[in-house]
């Protein structure tokens, strides 16, 4: 697939997350990071367990190639689970998800909009290299003491 994302096409997706007051502390600034890099850690070890952890039980998870190839919605955290089941079963190098650029706004008192960008990496063909360019939005739920990720988006700049 050759699919190519022209100049701000997920744009769209970004302004449909509603922009709120950021007034986090920095506690909550730190777990709500922690949250994201466990999620990243998890797709990177095809740790389905930790996985389970970060997402809510009704989790949705989304995605589009540069806005003209849409994957999901897969609902719920099975749903979600599954899916990284099976592409990892079938992934033979190492791939990081590197989260970079993370923005954190506020719904309300327990629920968190979170953008970051995405550089997927892989180790494919003995040398390390960008694969896929994109960002991510987020959302997550404050509950029983910790942030959960309850909505994934992920716009891919680029088929992998």
């Amino acid at each position: 697939m050759t699919t190519t994302a022209a100049f701000g096409w997920g744009s769209s997706h970004l302004t449909a997350t509603p922009a709120g007051e950021a007034d986090f502390d920095p506690a909550e600034r730190l777990a709500i990071h922690q949250t994201l890099a466990r999620y990243a850690f998890a797709l990177d070890h095809g740790d389905l367990m930790a996985l389970e952890d970060v997402l809510t039980e009704d989790t949705i998870w989304t995605a589009s190639i540069a806005g003209e190839v849409e994957q999901g919605a897969f609902l719920g955290r099975a749903a979600v689970l599954s899916l990284v089941r099976d592409a990892t079963e079938t992934q033979t190098e190492q791939r990081r998800h590197n989260l970079t650029n993370v923005v954190l706004q506020r719904a309300d008192a327990d629920t968190a909009m979170v953008w970051a960008y995405l550089m997927l990496t892989s180790n494919a063909g003995g040398s390390a290299a960008v694969i896929a360019t994109g960002f991510y939005t987020f959302t997550l739920q404050h509950a029983e003491g910790e942030w959960r990720i309850a909505k994934v988006f992920v716009g891919l700049d680029n088929a992998i």
